[in-house]
């Protein structure tokens, strides 16, 4: 307790979290003040996703980065499941599915090309694990191929969607195969390719691992909590600040439920950590596409009022898909200089803009 108190009294920033608690009393005594709950959530979120990083960071510092980028990623994700979960149960599938896409292309673009920049603008030049970049958008793309299959064929051969159903549901089976495939083999059989790419470290002193792993627990069932208020009050607040419902659903929503990884990406960028902020991003991303997205497709069968496929509308297939080409391309070298991070950022803010201006006609 000593540990985390020291860190508030150390970091202004954590003094926003007199605001976790006004989320939820707004929350009980004034419903339907959609604008200010939609404020109040994200000025909770800021604060937490510190909290987060600090203590992700300091698990990394027992486990190494890429163990440590991997339970980041992970536990930022339950995030994004329990508000993934939560539409679900209520049929929202355009919500549901929105949120996917949106939540692998911000990762993947914005997240990865943002640590870049961060760091290249302290850094001359960055160096990572070239093997665990590649592995990581490696399976990003084997995901966005299997998300494609179903669209691909539905649109080209109309096919009824029974077929689409028993197609969704069968990928879902081999998308988590894969993944706990690819779990095996960066974590136990060729570990030692995953390793972090030697450099200076530049960190503050870690938390015991002990108040490091309780903090985790703690912060992120808050934060998914804050979450469930921010999804809740995000429409309405949209309309009221002229945002389109594609604006919201694809980057938005995305951006805010990220919080919590991105401030730990951003900050081990800051540190010379790139390994981290690489395993976190890709990481996140392959976690969602490979994981997340046909567990919700199996659990649609369990919780939802209907079954749930895997057909996304084109627009969504395409931006997942350059993105997954774009962390390709980005990640061949295992170098970074801030200019690389601005090139990948310029990605994410044309898909932006156009979502901005011209949202899909099915959102």
């Amino acid at each position: 307790m000593k540990h985390v108190l020291t860190e508030i009294r150390r970091n202004p920033l954590l003094w926003l979290l007199a605001f976790v608690p006004a989320v939820f009393i707004v929350e009980s005594r004034a419903p339907d003040a959609a604008t200010l709950k939609f404020l109040l959530s994200v000025l909770a979120i800021v604060p937490l996703a510190a909290f987060l990083s600090h203590a992700t960071e300091s698990v990394a510092a027992k486990t190494g980065d890429a163990v440590g980028g991997l339970l980041n990623a992970t536990l930022g994700n339950l995030t994004e499941l329990v508000i993934a979960v939560t539409a679900l149960r209520a049929g929202q599938y355009t919500l549901v599915k929105a949120s996917i896409a949106g939540a692998i292309v911000t990762n993947t673009l914005f997240m990865l090309g943002a640590s870049f920049l961060l760091g290249g603008l302290k850094y001359h030049l960055q160096e990572y694990n070239r093997i665990g970049a590649r592995f990581q958008a490696g399976l990003l793309f084997l995901a966005t191929v299997a998300l494609l299959v179903p669209s691909a064929v539905t649109e080209a051969d109309a096919v009824g969607s029974e077929f689409s159903q028993r197609l969704s549901v069968s990928l879902a089976v081999l998308l988590v195969i894969a993944y706990a495939l690819g779990m095996i083999f960066s974590l136990k059989t060729h570990r030692e390719l995953f390793g972090a790419a030697a450099h200076e470290e530049e960190h503050d002193e870690p938390w015991p691992i002990g108040v490091a792993l309780v903090v985790l627990a703690l912060v992120t069932v808050v934060v998914a909590l804050v979450s469930e208020v921010f999804v809740e009050s995000v429409q309405e607040a949209a309309h009221t600040f002229g945002m389109t419902p594609a604006f919201v659903g694809l980057i938005v929503v995305p951006l805010v439920g990220a919080a919590a990884e991105m401030a730990s990406a951003f900050s081990a960028a800051g540190k010379n950590r790139l390994d981290m902020s690489v395993a976190i991003a890709l990481g996140s991303a392959s976690q969602i596409a490979l994981f997340v997205a046909p567990a919700l497709v199996l659990l649609s069968y369990v919780i939802g009022p209907s079954p749930m496929n895997l057909q996304f509308w084109p627009g969504a297939v395409v931006m997942m898909l350059v993105a997954a080409l774009t962390a390709s391309l980005v990640t061949n070298s295992g170098r970074s200089a801030w200019f690389i991070g601005v090139l990948v950022v310029m990605v994410y803010l044309i898909f932006a803009m156009m979502l901005y201006l011209l949202p899909p006609r099915t959102s």
